[in-house]
């Protein structure tokens, strides 16, 4: 099984604890993602580290308020094991920058991944249209992480997007997301923690971690009839370039 989000930075366990556990569990590869440079710097620091761990690099829209050096997001880009550019996007729920820097920063992710040939990890939440709006006119892999608004689903779908589950598909009020995780093309499902939140329902209330991303795999199984994992893994090495 793979982790394709998760942030080993933000969690209180160091992460040869968390890499340890989840390969304990089965989970043999991890995505660990950036959110500011620094951030960015660290989870390339892990992904260094360990053989099982990748990157996702970016700057995340609740940051678009301050100025940030794109050229060293760049060029931290460059690094092998870097996979992919995010997670990015626009967030009309908490709305902790302004919605035009937000619109900026998304655009020169995507020019970013544009240019090195990289999937883009988009964050959306309350930003439906703005986000199918800004995304219009990239024509590179696309990644809809934590997915959670089912009115995407079929835009996303009619534009070839991948689509990743964390735990909340797992909780008891979440029927629409079970409904949209049966209706993925099997090509375009993927799987994630987002830890250290949203913690699948058999372990809520605890810190997320990796090795709690096979919770989200059985629900997952469970909505499609069948076991997910092999299909998942081929996904990620798909978009990601694994």
């Amino acid at each position: 099984m793979i982790d394709t989000h998760a942030h080993l930075d933000a969690c209180a366990d160091p992460p040869d604890v968390l890499v340890a556990r989840a390969r304990a569990a089965g989970v043999t590869r991890i995505l660990t993602v950036g959110t500011t440079l620094e951030r960015s710097h660290a989870a390339l620091a892990v992904a260094e580290a360990h053989d099982e761990v990748y990157a996702i690099l970016g700057i995340h829209p609740h940051e678009a308020g301050d100025d940030h050096d794109l050229a060293g997001l760049r060029e931290l880009l460059a690094h092998p094991k870097a996979v992919a550019v995010g997670e990015t996007g626009l967030d009309h729920y908490r709305d902790y920058a302004p919605r035009d820097r937000q619109r900026a920063l998304f655009e020169a992710h995507l020019g970013l991944a544009s240019e090195l040939g990289r999937a883009v990890v988009v964050h959306t939440r309350a930003a439906d249209d703005d986000t199918l709006d800004a995304l219009a006119g990239f024509d590179g892999p696309v990644v809809l992480h934590c997915f959670s608004s089912a009115r995407m689903l079929r835009p996303a779908l009619d534009r070839g997007y991948y689509i990743s589950f964390a735990g909340n598909v797992t909780y008891r009020n979440a029927p629409d997301l079970r409904v949209a995780a049966s209706q993925i093309p099997a090509g375009r499902l993927l799987a994630e923690t987002d830890c250290p939140y949203l913690a699948p329902q058999p372990v809520r209330g605890r810190p997320n971690e990796p090795a709690y991303v096979v919770h989200t795999y059985a629900a997952l199984a469970a909505v499609r009839g069948g076991d997910v994992a092999a299909q998942i893994e081929a996904n990620a090495d798909a978009v990601f370039g694994l």
